[in-house]
């Protein structure tokens, strides 16, 4: 969201040196350049190198365009590159926006130039081997990726057809397929799309069936767990939100919530970023961190503990800061409607200590392994 109100503020600057439909967006935002040490809610774009051949005069016009709003804390120029902050209380303030906006918090214009195939969904359990679902997988993944990004996606009917191989009932089941019916459409699908190029296609269906936080998909699927059962809690002692217009955005200044939120701010730019490098493993990864980024929070700010009696301004904060944890991640597991799912899994339901608080950090039931030779049933037998 941030990125794109980036955007919006450097676009008439933009069209003046390229007009438009030449560019109309700084396009791509990304981390500080080495050796600066940014602060939550800093984004740098080399837009600059892409409008003329004096990049550096035109990231000082795009910089001094930045700091005419008041939300921006600085803008400045390094080494052609616009490395631009916000203040605290406009990153804080994606707690209620995201909230607020529900699925599309994770769409944006950035490729809305680009045109690209709309590939089925693949039938992962039809594919013969670990090499052709994961491509097939990832062609849709990149597409669905681009769509939220804002490109037009185009079906067609050789698309349609050449996607999805046909399985014989009588064909006996490959790899994929037994892994499927061993851990489950979901948890396989987050194995393999998280899988980057060059690295051997196969999944491991032991690990990827088991409950710990040790298994990247399932701490992506229990942190968005634990931050929904966190908001069921609250209500049920009597706590809520509040209005977005009683919201005090100063109150979310530990460095644990400014971190969660920095990574917040990024939903939208990684979503398109995986889209335009065909790298779907790139918005896997970025969902772990966020979930990584959602658990240290909780255990050092929580929004909820046992023997909790009163709320208050802090506590609605942190309230806002977990529904727009479990909104962003919703968006990237599919737990909304399914034309918004990006990637999907199945739920995961938090454990609950003595108090009945959700436990984060407490690993669940795993998959026990006998032995490196174990087969799959006898690895299911063995964790029960």
């Amino acid at each position: 969201m941030l990125t794109g109100d980036l955007d919006r503020l450097v676009a008439a600057e933009i069209r003046a040196l390229r007009p438009p439909p030449a560019m109309t967006t700084a396009g791509h935002w990304q981390a500080a350049p080495p050796g600066s040490a940014p602060a939550p809610g800093t984004y740098a774009t080399p837009i600059a190198f892409r409008l003329g051949p004096d990049a550096t005069r035109i990231a000082a016009t795009l910089a001094a365009a930045l700091r005419r709003a008041d939300w921006v804390w600085s803008a400045s120029v390094t080494g052609g590159y616009v490395t631009v902050t916000v203040t605290p209380d406009a990153l804080a303030g994606l707690a209620v926006r995201i909230t607020e906006a529900g699925p599309a918090c994770a769409r944006s214009t950035a490729l809305a130039g680009l045109v690209g195939p709309a590939p089925p969904a693949p039938d992962l359990a039809a594919f013969a081997g670990w090499a052709d679902a994961r491509r097939h997988l990832a062609a849709f993944l990149t597409a669905r990726l681009a769509e939220v990004a804002g490109a037009p996606i185009v079906s067609s009917d050789q698309t349609e057809r050449g996607a999805m191989p046909a399985r014989r009932p009588s064909q006996a089941p490959g790899p994929v397929a037994a892994a499927i019916d061993f851990a489950g459409a979901g948890a396989i699908r987050y194995a393999l799309a998280r899988l980057p190029p060059g690295t051997p296609a196969r999944v491991d269906p032991c690990h990827a069936a088991a409950h710990h936080l040790g298994v990247p998909a399932y701490a992506v699927r229990y942190a968005h767990a634990h931050a929904a059962s966190t908001l069921r809690q609250a209500a049920d002692l009597g706590l809520s939100l509040g209005e977005a217009a009683d919201f005090q955005p100063r109150l979310l200044a530990h460095p644990s919530e400014q971190a969660l939120l920095d990574e917040l701010s990024w939903l939208a730019e990684r979503v398109a970023g995986a889209a335009r490098r065909a790298r779907p493993d790139v918005f896997a990864r970025y969902l772990e961190r966020l979930a990584g980024a959602y658990f240290d929070g909780q255990e050092q700010r929580p929004a909820v503990w046992p023997g909790i009696t009163a709320g208050g301004p802090g506590i609605s904060a942190r309230l806002w800061l977990a529904a727009a944890t479990a909104t962003a991640l919703r968006a990237g597991l599919g737990r909304a409607q399914r034309r918004t799912a990006l990637l999907c899994a199945p739920p995961a339901r938090p454990t609950k200590g003595r108090s009945g608080a959700p436990a984060p950090r407490t690993a669940c039931r795993a998959a026990s392994l006998r032995a490196s030779g174990t087969t799959m049933r006898s690895a299911r037998e063995g964790g029960k």
